[in-house]
């Protein structure tokens, strides 16, 4: 698996920028690591690369570019969002062993993330009978994901130039309080999928799942955290108690409204 070590090494390399800023190895550079990994994937198996997966690939690309210069911008422009940002409990030196393990969690993450379409290539690369099938499926549901996250910021955004007090409840804050988030599952969700057809090992299924399960986690790790501001914000607003009533966290269709009391989420 010298590709894996590779791959690893991109992962360290990108995502190092939070040695600048603490929370630059969940942000920004999850993001740069992303586009790199899809970009070293694509390289490592030029010779061999299938149009679902160099289509999934892509969308990985441009998903992480995209993601770190909204959250780049952002930071620049957004008064409300410097001032989550840099909360003293962000700001504050974080010891070296912790600042490590943050480091090596993140980047072991990020391999774990990509790796259902890296295994694809891999096993095709050595003679194994993949099916494009799974892999066509799970370029279109990444995409779709990918489509659903940018929208939704963007929403967001032109809401917040309105009313910047004011919670947001239209578009695809219609039908959940996360679309994003929801975007950013479903994208993971078709880079998973792609597992299915890719004649992965027990190993390789490990290790995919990891990867799968840890971003659901730090997805409904972040509705939790914004569940909870914006508790603080528009709790005492009847209209914001209303909507939070009647419209699901993160997962359309799924009566999930609230994760606050589950500490466990906390990350």
């Amino acid at each position: 698996m010298n590709y894996l070590l590779i791959l690893l090494g991109i992962s360290f390399a990108v995502s190092a920028v939070g040695w600048f800023y603490f929370i630059y190895f969940f942000s920004i550079g999850y993001g740069l690591a992303i586009s790199a990994l899809s970009v070293g994937t694509a390289v490592l198996f030029w010779e061999q690369l299938p149009l679902p997966a160099a289509i999934l690939l892509g969308v990985l690309f441009v998903y992480g570019i995209r993601l770190a210069l909204y959250l780049f911008i952002r930071e620049r422009r957004s008064a409300s969002y410097k001032k989550i940002l840099y909360q003293p409990e962000l700001t504050t030196r974080k010891p070296f062993f912790v600042m490590v393990m943050i480091w090596v969690s993140c980047a072991l993450l990020y391999i774990g993330q990509i790796s259902p379409v890296t295994f694809y290539l891999a096993n095709l690369a050595e003679g194994a009978t993949v099916n494009p099938v799974w892999a066509w499926a799970g370029a279109i549901v990444a995409a779709l994901g990918v489509i659903i996250e940018a929208v939704a910021d963007a929403q967001k955004t032109a809401a917040k130039k309105v009313n910047v007090s004011r919670f947001v409840s239209h578009g695809l804050y219609r039908f959940v309080r996360c679309p994003n988030y929801f975007g950013e599952v479903l994208m993971w969700t078709g880079s998973f999928i792609i597992c299915v057809g890719a004649c992965c090992t027990t190993g390789q299924w490990v290790i995919a799942s990891l990867g799968y399960i840890g971003i659901v986690y730090v997805m409904f790790s972040g509705a939790r955290r914004i569940e909870l501001r914006q508790d603080e914000v528009y709790g005492k607003d009847p209209e914001f108690q209303a909507y939070i009533k009647r419209t699901p966290l993160i997962l359309p269709l799924i009566p999930i409204y609230s994760v606050k009391k589950y500490s466990w989420l906390k990350g």
